[in-house]
């Protein structure tokens, strides 16, 4: 049985609503940002590695590059190794939108915590920070124990 009742995703969920809602006064919705998000790691991506990467359609990728291109968040530049295709590159104000959604979300987590007492936000930021390690860490093994115990669970339903 799960102890913690998915309260951490629960959080992260409210903190996304904000974070969607504050964003979309700015003229920035979640595909647009994922989008974004993906070319200020991959400078240089073409459109149809950001379509493979993020699953969406020939299209949509397309209108979605234009309209931020439009809105300054993107720049098309020639490719040289395929003269058909335009490398895609973020642009300051992208990096600038990339603060903006640290700096919301830091002021949601700053409110939720504010009600604890120093002694109270000291030992759950402790917590949080081992748990988040323990995270990343399975994560950058390929997520094997969890995958395991997941395995597990289904054997076990199986047998009853």
């Amino acid at each position: 049985m799960d102890a913690t009742r998915r309260e951490i995703t629960k959080i992260a969920r409210e903190v996304s609503k904000f974070t969607v809602q504050t964003m979309k006064e700015e003229g920035i919705g979640t595909a647009e940002f994922d989008f974004i998000h993906l070319i200020r790691h991959h400078p240089g991506i073409t459109q149809a590695e950001v379509r493979e990467q993020l699953k969406i359609d020939k299209g949509a990728a397309a209108r979605r590059t234009a309209s931020l291109e439009a809105k300054g968040y993107l720049i098309r530049k020639p490719n040289p190794a395929d003269g058909r295709s335009r490398l895609l590159y973020a642009t300051e104000k992208a990096e600038q939108l990339k603060n903006s959604k640290a700096l919301i979300e830091s002021v949601f987590y700053e409110w939720l915590l504010s009600e604890l007492s120093d002694k109270e936000r000291q030992e759950f930021c402790r917590i949080l920070d081992q748990l988040y390690l323990r995270s990343k860490k399975e994560s950058r093994a390929g997520f094997g124990q969890v995958t395991e115990r997941i395995r597990k669970g289904e054997e076990q339903r199986d047998e009853n």
